[in-house]
Order: structure tokens, then C-alpha cells, then sequence
């Protein structure tokens, strides 16, 4: 069998990491597995190393400069992705999207099965447009969790396949007994609640920020580090208000910006806590990491949290209440046992093994 799996970027964003880990597993059962991607900034390769195993395209992408609006590298990307997997795409058994961007390129040229990793609210008629061609559009659809399918089921009546996610719990484990990883970033950063994600809408920055001001007083020497934060769309105006509001409180964020792969695990291991306050997740991965590293998450309440991580993390609704949660947290840090026993039970041998019994069920009929 020979599968491409389609992203839109090689910087670390969740649904590019679940990419790059379920094409090394799958490759690791035998399938011959293509990676294909935007090869933005003149990126040639992803943020980390991939198996030998896994073929990686990635298509030269230019950048359209500032002038460049949202919508109009929106159509460019499906367009130029499009182009160039159009070429070959007839020599794949499966072609598997995994965001809107690269379903609508691979639509563009015959059928595709799509993960929808989470469901999104855009105002940018183009972003409106591929988001909803890349629900009904493909002939098969996966979600990473049932609380996803259900909202997918709610708003178009499609049935999604679920299959969770993977994680690499050995690599986070392994970082929190890295003692001179952790503390490098202790020595720099000192005592740490990190947010993983960069500072955008959909990550809850802002209210996590409130959060933060009125935790401080209680955790004098407490710090605030944002991680990551590669992001195709445009965040300009949510960071400007980000910034003037932590002037206003009195807040200076750390922001370390993206992460060096090898640099991640001790960067989460070292953390006092996890807070992932995000308005919308489809699985949450980056708390099923921090758990393997034995971080106690805080987490907005949201259903699909709930059904993935159940009592082993603690919930927050508002700022006012991320506060709270987060000062019990810290004072007094729960067991690690039950994090670290659920981070091992999601593996990407499973998740793999789950992906190809779906592929072989369809048989050729609309994968590729």
C-alpha cells in the first residue's frame, strides 16, 4: 500500500507533529507513506527529523510578503499544493488530509479522506470557504476524539471514524529525568507556568494572561512562558491587544517562541505546570505530553478534555477560575502516576495500526 499524507506546513503545529508521528508508524508496519507539504520560508524539510523510512515532498512556497492578506495565501497554498501533488497523486493507494488547506489541494485533483483534528469559527471568507469544503468534500472523514465526531455529526450528519491520537511518552519521560536540560531552562527562566501554542484566540492567551495577574500576587516569583506559535494565519491585532493588556497588568510574559525538538521535553519537564486554557482542542496533545513528564495540567473545561484526560488533569472555565486551579495545583501538586499511566496507554503503534485497518475497510473505492 502506498499512502500520502497531506499537511500544510513544516513548522511544529499539533496537526503537523500527529502527521509526521503517524507516517513514521505506519511506515514502521510496512506502508511505503509520502509526506507532502508547503515548504514555507524556504523550508525544505520539517521542524524535526523524519525516518528514512518516510518520503518527504515538500513544495516550494514563496512568501507573498506583508501585503499578502490571509485570504489570498489561503488560495495560493491550496493552489501551489495542489499543483504539485496533482502530478503523482495517481500513483497513491490512500490520500489522507490532515487540515482544510491541504484536503481542499488534494480535492482539486480526485477524492481524499481528511482528520478533522478540531472544528474552527473564521471570519476570512476564503479560510470560511476551505474550512467547509474540507468537512463535506472528502469521501471519508477521522477524528482524534468522539467529542469532535459528535460536533461533526451535529453540524453536517457525517459519521467520522475515531481514532485517537498517539504520543511519544518515552521522549517527555525521558526529558523529565534530563537533569541539565531542566536546568538550563531553570537557570533561565526560573520557576515556570508554560503555555504551549503561541499567543492566539484559540489558545485562550489572554485569559490566561488575567489568570497570570492575579495568581502573581499569591506566587511572587512565578513566570509566565509561552512556547511555540508558528502559525499561517494572521494574530497581529490579538497580539498588539496581548501586549497592551500585559502593560496594563503589570504582566512581563516570557515568549521562547519555537522550540528546538531535541529542546521540547526538558523545556515541559521542567515546568511547575501545564495550562492549556484553549477555547476549542480536538485531543490535546501537548497535555498528554506534559503528563508524561509528570507536569500537572490545568485546562479549560471542555467536553473532548473530559472524555481524553478524565481526573487525571484539573479544570478551569474562566480566568477567575484558571487562577485558582492553577495556585491549588502549585501548592499542592497532585500524583503523577495516573498522568504518566494514561500518556503510555496512547501509543502510535495503535493509532497506525487503527489507520490502516480503516484503509484496508474502504478498500480503493474514494481514497485516492
Amino acid at each position: 500500500m502506498k499512502v500520502a499524507l497531506l499537511t500544510y506546513s513544516t513548522r511544529p503545529r499539533g496537526g503537523v507533529v500527529h502527521t509526521l508521528a503517524l507516517a513514521e508508524a505506519l511506515a514502521a508496519q510496512g506502508i511505503d507513506v509520502h509526506v507532502w507539504t508547503l515548504g514555507r520560508g524556504g523550508d525544505s524539510t520539517f521542524f524535526r527529523p523524519v525516518a528514512e523510512t518516510v518520503t518527504v515532498r515538500a513544495v516550494p512556497f514563496a512568501d507573498g510578503g506583508d501585503e499578502e492578506t490571509v485570504g489570498t495565501r489561503i488560495l495560493r497554498s491550496i493552489e501551489v499544493l495542489g499543483a504539485a501533488f496533482a502530478s503523482e497523486r495517481a500513483s497513491y493507494d490512500v490520500v489522507h488530509a490532515q487540515d482544510c488547506i491541504s484536503a481542499n489541494a488534494a480535492m482539486a485533483s480526485g477524492p481524499c479522506l481528511r482528520t478533522i483534528h478540531h472544528l474552527d469559527t473564521f471570519t476570512t471568507p476564503e479560510l470560511v470557504a476551505c474550512h467547509e469544503r474540507a468537512v463535506v468534500g472528502p469521501t471519508e472523514r477521522v477524528c482524534v476524539s468522539g467529542s469532535v465526531a459528535e460536533e461533526v455529526r451535529a453540524g453536517w450528519g457525517l459519521t467520522p471514524r475515531v481514532i485517537p491520537n498517539g504520543v511519544d511518552a518515552r521522549r517527555f519521560e525521558a526529558g523529565a529525568a534530563d537533569v541539565a536540560g531542566r536546568a538550563r531552562w531553570a537557570d533561565r527562566l526560573g520557576d515556570y507556568v508554560l503555555a504551549l501554542g503561541g499567543i492566539e484566540p484559540r489558545k485562550g492567551s489572554l485569559d490566561l494572561l488575567e489568570a497570570f495577574a492575579l495568581l502573581r500576587d499569591a506566587r511572587p516569583g512565578l513566570r509566565l512562558v509561552f512556547g511555540g506559535g508558528e502559525t499561517l494565519f494572521d494574530y497581529r491585532d490579538y497580539r498588539a491587544a496581548f501586549d497592551a493588556r500585559a502593560i496594563e497588568l503589570g504582566v512581563v510574559p516570557e515568549v521562547v517562541g519555537t522550540i528546538a525538538e531535541e529542546d521540547l521535553p526538558s523545556l515541559v519537564g521542567q515546568a511547575a505546570a501545564l495550562a492549556m486554557v484553549s477555547t476549542k482542542e480536538g485531543f490535546g496533545l501537548a497535555a498528554l505530553e506534559a503528563l508524561a513528564a509528570g507536569v500537572p495540567v490545568v485546562a479549560r473545561d471542555l467536553p473532548v478534555l473530559r472524555e481524553v484526560f478524565g481526573p487525571t488533569i484539573a479544570y478551569a472555565s474562566d480566568h477567575v477560575t484558571i487562577a485558582r486551579t492553577l495556585d491549588e495545583v502549585l501548592g499542592s501538586p497532585p500524583s503523577a502516576v495516573a498522568g504518566r499511566d494514561l500518556a503510555r496507554r496512547f501509543t502510535w503503534d495503535s493509532a497506525a495500526r487503527a489507520h490502516l485497518e480503516f484503509y484496508e475497510s474502504l478498500g480503493a473505492a474514494g481514497t485516492a
